[in-house]
């Protein structure tokens, strides 16, 4: 009786150990989801562009978009839209916070990735690569599709757990 009492002990601790282990090392691997990533055609000599998408922080901590970077351009940032007034202007911003279970929308008039010195034109049709960096996930690297105008949204933004 007394081995048995033992080995369900030591059975129900090694059950809980790994199932806390896999628990925590599941809650790692859980990388941000971005969906809708689209960027809007410009005229071949246009010097700049901006990348818009969903991001969707599925993890159980918040995390932070601190960076961007694509060979498709010199140089990426992250960037919103600030109000002064009348007049509305954007500003580079250092990070974007990600709550656990959140989404946060890149979309024209608000937050976006600004795109300088565009190594080629952004042509509707094509697509290139973009690596966004968090603070905890590190890099999700996704496919950018150029569109003339903005694409219609393929569900209603709302997601079911």
């Amino acid at each position: 009786m007394l081995l048995r009492l033992i080995a369900a002990v030591v059975l129900g601790t090694a059950t809980l150990t790994a199932t806390a282990e896999d628990h925590a090392h599941h809650a790692v691997d859980d990388k941000p989801a971005i969906t809708q990533v689209w960027s809007r055609a410009m005229p071949p000599t246009a010097p700049t562009g901006a990348v818009y998408f969903r991001v969707n922080n599925p993890g159980e901590a918040t995390d932070k978009l601190i960076g961007v970077q694509t060979p498709r351009a010199e140089k990426a940032e992250l960037h919103t839209h600030v109000h002064k007034g009348e007049v509305m202007s954007m500003q580079r911003i250092e990070s974007v916070e990600l709550a656990a279970g959140g989404e946060v929308e890149f979309k024209p008039g608000g937050n976006h990735v600004m795109l300088f010195k565009l190594k080629e034109p952004l042509v509707a049709g094509e697509h290139f690569p973009l690596t966004l960096i968090f603070e905890k996930a590190g890099e999700v690297t996704v496919d950018v599709s150029i569109h003339d105008q903005a694409p219609q949204a393929t569900d209603s933004g709302h997601h079911h757990h």
